[in-house]
């Protein structure tokens, strides 16, 4: 089941999928990317999903960019610190993002991600 919610009368739209096979919603997310010439942002459920994501799309469509922002792998306030690589790949989509990377590519990150401040 897939529909589009228009988010404004000139702007892009909005695709909410659900109940998409494992490896179809890849193909969803390309077909998203392929309408326009902007960014597409996948918000996966948790790492193992945006793993197998992040597999099916450079299986479809290899020359797409995906551009990875992960979640921490630490509760806010823990006596532990993030692992350094979480921290740099973090770090890095975010560098690339603001460094103004245009174009088709798509933003892959968790709904843990999503949700904590940046």
């Amino acid at each position: 089941m897939a529909t589009a919610f228009p988010t404004s009368d000139e702007g892009p739209l909005q695709l909410r999928a659900g109940g998409a096979p494992e490896g179809f919603d890849a193909t969803l997310v390309l077909q998203e990317a392929a309408r326009g010439d902007g960014p597409v942002l996948h918000i996966a459920r948790d790492d193992k999903r945006a793993e197998a994501m992040a597999r099916a799309l450079a299986f479809f469509d290899p020359s797409l960019p995906v551009l990875r922002f992960p979640g921490w792998d630490c509760l806010p306030y823990d006596r532990v610190s993030p692992n350094p690589e979480v921290s740099a790949a973090r770090m890095a989509a975010l560098a690339t993002l603001t460094a103004g990377l245009s174009g088709r590519f798509i933003v892959l990150t968790t709904l843990n991600a999503a949700t904590q401040y940046v």
